[in-house]
């Protein structure tokens, strides 16, 4: 195959279908699957029933007959409705997917009349399965995973295997050193108590965030008096909490270490599109004797990335 005779776009020139779908590829970046985390995904009926429903939402689906087919640009809008059949002595696994069946390149359907992209039911495929178990053109949506003898589809039969295509991804890295010497922390309650001079930080969560990947470190925090034995956190708002770490010197007197603590957190819904405060914490732990504080030689740093997936 030779160069296409001119680019995209040129006034008084045509272009065909497979030059734009050769646009949409490389605007996906050659990937494939859904467009953002919500779209195009696969539910119960709002009364459960013999179908499943397919809600709005977009896509792009890369050809495989050819390897000059392309990649497609699909979309739904609204809900649809899907049927699944009803299984018999035996359980069964079904796959809902995007299929795109282009007669340019396969059957013999017609772009006039016909529905070229449309929601198809792949039949017995394996319990496992999250891909598309053969060379069709489409993307995989969900499998449903059914019982014996049963019609009616819910929720807990669905397993979402969408993939975003370009999932998107926000890093924010922060850095805070307190203004003064903290209220010191000790006892042996294990209560965790923020560091009184050290405000936190107010992140916006994008919209479309699932999880956060959290990298934390206290450079220099400040122990006094005894030895002591406790517990270092992270708080994310009123819900989320990143993994303690422990904190263990046996020394005595004002002495210094730095701490690095992280963790992978869930979104919550809620969460998406606020801000919410990160802060820093810590406890003592029986048998500890010592005390822990931070001040202006203290540095708080925060490297907080936010990833897309499917939700």
């Amino acid at each position: 195959m030779s160069l296409y005779r001119v680019p995209i776009l040129v006034n008084g020139a045509t272009h065909s279908a497979e030059q734009f779908r050769a646009m949409v590829q490389d605007l996906a970046r050659g990937a494939e699957g859904i467009t953002q985390g919500g779209d195009l995904k696969v539910t119960q009926l709002s009364t459960p029933g013999t179908s499943v429903q397919v809600g709005d939402g977009s896509g792009v689906v890369r050809g495989r007959v050819s390897p000059f087919q392309g990649t497609y640009s699909v979309r739904n809008q609204g809900a649809a409705t899907v049927p699944i059949a009803a299984t018999g002595g035996s359980g069964r696994s079904d796959m809902v997917i995007l299929r795109i069946e282009d007669p340019e390149y396969e059957g013999s359907l017609d772009p006039a009349v016909a529905q070229i992209n449309y929601f198809q039911v792949i039949s017995g495929v394996s319990s496992s399965a999250t891909t598309i178990p053969d060379g069709r053109t489409g993307i995989p949506l969900a499998r449903i995973d059914i019982p014996a003898s049963t019609s009616t589809i819910t929720n807990a039969m669905i397993v979402d295997i969408r993939k975003v295509a370009n999932p998107r991804q926000q890093r924010t890295f922060l850095t805070q050193s307190p203004t003064a010497l903290s209220t010191d922390i000790g006892g042996t309650s294990g209560t965790f108590t923020n560091f009184s001079t050290a405000a936190g930080w107010s992140i916006a969560i994008p919209d479309w965030a699932t999880t956060a990947v959290l990298a934390l470190s206290v450079g220099q925090i400040r122990y006094n008096t005894d030895s002591y034995f406790g517990k270092l956190r992270a708080t994310f708002g009123a819900s989320l909490t990143v993994q303690p770490v422990n904190l263990d010197d046996n020394q005595t007197g004002v002495r210094r270490s730095t701490v690095v603590l992280g963790d992978t957190l869930t979104i919550p819904s809620a969460y998406r599109g606020t801000s919410q405060t990160l802060r820093f914490q810590a406890s003592g732990v029986s048998p500890n004797p010592g005390k822990v504080g931070v001040d202006g030689s203290t540095t708080f740093i925060a490297d907080v990335t936010f990833y897309e997936a499917p939700r």
